[in-house]
């Protein structure tokens, strides 16, 4: 087999990775939009297969790397934008190398998972087929996140992994409690996103693209080294670590985890236990060439995943129900592994990562059956089923566990500080700019200014 083949084979299956889960949420989405109702056997049925096509492919990418020797596989799907006398251009490139197949092929694996736990656990739910929409659209924006090879591509892979999870959160959209939880982490998100949106154009103005090789280096993951010079390698180091912890829930971001359990349970495993808290991890592990050009940066990532261990630890010990003790257990891993990558060691993180995705993927699908199982033994004893005290308990006096359990049930106050210090500021901003807007276009068409500013003041009312 020559070289051509070789390259065609994994064009091949590289392209197959991708439009695997963009046809699967087109067979799902398409009838839906013209008012065709599938059965759930159908959706069930379509689901499994676009998730398997999506698994073997990417299989088929890793053994011809294994058999070729391959470490990095380059895609170029086009620019969509290009300005030749500038050396500037906004492209889509797919990139296959030791950090984006294993994140393909866990994505592909537990959402198989989830598609058959959720094909029994959402039986007759009127909202089933929709679950399984936001499920294909979710695990293609995980898709493209891993493999993308630009930050355009991995911003528009990040963006759909945040829709997805935001409207599955507000999954039972009679309640009033899960449609306010998705709007306030769909605002976490945004804020999240600017910093992502920040680093991009920074990098575009640095490299006049956004590759990721132009910022990492030429070398294969994790080796490569970066030409672009400390202080801007820091700043961007820092938007991106920014826009990483909006999506990861590290500090001062933590608060909209446990908002996310108002999901049904089969995505509150597959997002925010095992997949979509992991994405921030995984963007620190694919720029990690900017940490090694950078000791500042290093210790800010480290000092962020101890801060937020800490937090995450005292706080899953006050939780009062399995999903929210879960969701801030997932959290001290995830702080432990962005700790692991600012002390360089990026294939342990690599390996934390499939590691826990998967047994929590499994806690959490396993959670209302072991609730059952307690209650049962419960009953069976007669009494509440004996308790050991935390080494944290022991070691601590009385005031201090009264102050930190009062600090830790109010998950150390994130959601008001966010609030306070970042949404409110804006509202307040746009409200007034509303104001000035409805004053200056009564002034121009000769009406009464002050009586458009009431209106405005009784509509935010």
């Amino acid at each position: 087999m020559n070289a051509m083949n070789v390259v065609n084979i994994m064009e091949a299956l590289g392209y197959s990775v991708v439009l695997a889960p963009a046809l699967l949420l087109a067979a799902i989405g398409v009838p839906m939009l013209i008012g065709i109702r599938l059965s759930e056997r159908r959706v069930s049925s379509l689901t499994n297969f676009g998730v398997a096509i999506g698994l073997l492919s990417g299989l088929g990418v890793l053994i011809t790397m294994l058999l070729t020797g391959e470490r990095s596989v380059p895609i170029s799907v086009g620019h969509m934008f290009e300005i030749p006398q500038e050396h500037f251009h906004f492209s889509l490139k797919l990139l296959f190398d030791r950090l984006s197949i294993p994140f393909v092929l866990l994505t592909f694996v537990l959402c198989g998972v989830i598609g058959a736990f959720a094909r029994a656990y959402l039986h007759r739910d009127t909202g089933y087929r929709r679950f399984f929409l936001l499920l294909s659209l979710f695990q293609l924006g995980m898709i493209l996140s891993s493999v993308a090879g630009t930050i355009e591509t991995l911003f528009l892979g990040w963006e759909l992994v945040g829709l997805s999870s935001a409207l599955l959160v507000a999954f039972f959209q009679d309640r009033e409690g899960p449609v306010i939880n998705g709007l306030k982490i769909w605002v976490v998100y945004r804020i999240a996103d600017a910093a992502f949106l920040l680093a991009a154009l920074l990098l575009h103005h640095l490299t006049g693209g956004g590759d990721f090789n132009a910022m990492t280096g030429q070398g294969p993951w994790p080796f490569g080294t970066t030409e672009i010079d400390s202080g801007h390698v820091l700043l961007v180091g820092l938007l991106l670590l920014i826009a990483a912890a909006g999506k990861s829930a590290l500090v001062p971001f933590s608060g909209w985890l446990p908002r996310a359990m108002e999901g049904p349970t089969p995505s509150s495993a597959v997002f925010y236990g095992a997949l979509s808290v992991h994405l921030g991890a995984f963007l620190l592990l694919r720029i990690s060439p900017l940490l090694d050009a950078s000791l500042t940066l290093r210790i800010a990532v480290v000092l962020l995943g101890l801060i937020t261990a800490v937090f995450a630890t005292l706080t899953a010990h006050v939780q009062t129900d399995v999903k929210s003790a879960l969701a801030f257990a997932s959290l001290t891993q995830v702080s432990l592994i962005v700790m692991e990558i600012g002390f360089g060691l990026r294939y342990f993180a690599l390996c934390h990562i499939i590691g826990h995705a998967c047994m929590r993927t499994l806690q959490l699908l396993r959670a209302p059956s072991i609730l059952r199982d307690n209650h049962a033994r419960e009953n069976d004893l007669g009494s509440r089923l004996p308790e050991k005290p935390s080494w944290i308990t022991s070691m601590t006096p009385e005031w201090m566990r009264t102050w930190l359990y009062t600090w830790a049930l109010e998950r150390g106050g994130l959601d008001t500080m966010l609030m306070n210090w970042f949404v409110r500021p804006f509202l307040a901003f746009f409200y007034w700019s509303d104001r000035m807007e409805r004053r200056w276009t009564a002034f121009l068409s000769s009406d009464d200014a002050d009586t458009a500013a009431d209106d405005v003041t009784k509509a935010e009312v």
